[in-house]
């Protein structure tokens, strides 16, 4: 499992780190932490758009996407 923190980051930085992701990583599970509504929402949208099936877990303050490539 790959874990990327993009805790406290600013766009779009984030969706950058989660596609450099996508290159990078074949066949393992990648979770991604944050903690903004709008950089989770930006990431759902860049995985969408390479129709990559995701879970997003809600913790306290932040979030947690999971997704395999």
């Amino acid at each position: 499992m790959v874990k990327i923190d993009v805790r406290g980051l600013s766009c779009p930085e984030p969706v950058l780190l989660t596609l450099d992701a996508l290159d990078d990583y074949n066949n393992e599970e990648i979770v991604v932490l944050g903690d903004e509504a709008h950089t989770r929402k930006n990431i759902e949208v860049t995985l969408n758009q390479y129709n990559i099936k995701y879970t997003v877990t809600n913790l306290e303050k932040e979030f947690e996407i999971k997704f395999n490539v």
